[in-house]
């Protein structure tokens, strides 16, 4: 009894010591970019942006987990428009914020120069 009594403990221990944890121990939210397309952008510019916003998120935390491109499995709903889609996860909501408007990200952003019409959130997870 006193041995799981003490694991409990230790385990409490670690999570408020995580960096990564709220101050009551838990997980914190993560936070995530979320790029829809509402139509086809230019190829051009499109590959200049290519050539740094990954690198430019990836240097800032974040991690690619979804991406769809229309003809993949990609099924659209109510409003939805069937174009490229996707979405970047970070390790906080300030981390993706922080993300988007950086020096390099901005650069990315200047290369698509209007090349795309697309809708671009950043949220915080549960």
């Amino acid at each position: 009894m006193v041995r799981l009594l003490i694991a409990k403990i230790k385990v409490r221990l670690a999570a408020y010591t995580n960096p990564l944890n709220n101050k009551k121990g838990f997980p914190m939210p993560k936070g995530y970019i979320l790029s829809a397309h509402r139509s086809e952008a230019n190829a051009a510019k499109k590959a200049a942006y290519n050539l740094l916003a990954r690198d430019a998120l990836e240097l800032a935390g974040g991690q690619v987990i979804v991406m769809a491109k229309p003809g993949s499995n990609l099924s659209v709903r109510e409003n939805g428009i069937e174009q490229s889609t996707v979405i970047i996860e970070f390790q906080s909501y300030e981390l993706a914020l922080a993300a988007y408007e950086s020096p390099q990200y901005q650069e990315a952003l200047a290369a698509l120069d209007g090349g795309a019409d697309r809708d671009v959130r950043i949220f915080e997870g549960l």
